[in-house]
């Protein structure tokens, strides 16, 4: 199975109202806004999606707004996260019923599996689900840790075509490529891990802090793929900051108070998530409006 995954693809925000309630005209509208920066995909239900807080029906509704709102100009791959196995290929039949182009699965939450568990895991969510499949490799974040030779024992299936690389170890890349050359697209998943990723051999970049700045998000990963390293390295130290909020337990509250300055959105989050108060909104506050203040003009490209 064939895909042409490529760029910069946000790991959208799914918008609610200050109740809880989810806001799909505002969801529909931020996927406009990261078209017209130049984003190039859309992944729906992730970990900044909340996907842990929505209901089934929720997601698909999540899924359809995307699929109606990106009218085809971009692909909208829904993120996978659930108890068990079974869980998991009821929520991806729902999310392909839903108009999705692919899925990207994650381990199975709550039970922390190993990599036996997981490739088997995953082989059999690719079984059952007739979608291209990028695999989220997280061990940070869902205790999951799959190496380069668990990726050759899922190789076999043709529809795992992707992998999200988020070991925060950048060798990682080079040892997938070494091993398996080009049978996997890899994306960085990690925003401060973004430049080196790409000079690695990373196709794209499934990105948190590109909710709030897209336009530099993309110009970023542009100047990384043409070789124009003074330049993405210039834009790179000035996007830092902000983008090591995407390694924060906090990142979800976090990025939406950043979108909310940025006029990406609302910074409402669905409990356990609440709004950030005190001094830790005002230090997250001091650190976007610093990078909001010295937006630097992005070259030509």
């Amino acid at each position: 199975m064939t895909v042409n995954w490529q760029g910069v693809i946000p790991a959208l925000m799914t918008e609610m109202h200050e109740g809880g309630a989810l806001d799909m005209p505002a969801t529909a509208r931020h996927i406009e806004a990261s078209l017209a920066a130049g984003c190039e995909g859309f992944i729906m239900l992730g970990t900044l999606g909340e996907n842990s807080s929505l209901s089934l029906d929720e997601k698909e509704l999540v899924v359809r707004t995307a699929v109606e709102a990106a009218s085809g100009r971009a692909p909208v791959i829904a993120g996978v996260a659930e108890y068990t196995t079974e869980l998991a290929i009821e929520a991806g039949k729902r999310m392909k019923a839903a108009g999705a182009d692919g899925l990207m699965a994650l381990p199975t939450m709550v039970y922390q599996q190993d990599a036996r568990e997981g490739v088997h895991h995953f082989k059999t969510l690719a079984q059952a689900v007739d979608l291209p499949i990028m695999i989220y490799n997280n061990h940070v974040a869902y205790k999951l840790d799959l190496m380069p030779e668990d990726f050759a024992a899922l190789s076999d299936q043709t529809n795992i075509v992707a992998v999200k690389e988020s070991s925060h170890d950048s060798r990682r890349i080079t040892d997938m490529i070494n091993l398996l050359g080009d049978r996997y697209r890899i994306f960085c998943g990690v925003d401060d891990l973004m430049l080196e990723n790409v000079l690695f051999g990373a196709v794209g970049w499934v990105s948190g802090m590109t909710n709030s700045f897209p336009r530099e998000a993309v110009a970023l990963f542009r100047l990384a793929k043409a070789g124009r390293i003074e330049e993405a390295l210039a834009l790179y130290r000035w996007f830092m900051p902000v983008l090591h909020l995407d390694t924060r337990i906090k990142l979800v509250q976090y990025i939406k108070l950043a979108n909310q300055m940025a006029g990406q959105g609302a910074e409402w989050v669905r409990p356990p998530r609440l709004p950030l108060i005190g001094a830790e909104r005002q230090m997250i506050e001091k650190i976007v409006q610093a990078a909001i203040d010295t937006r630097p003009q992005l070259p030509a490209l």
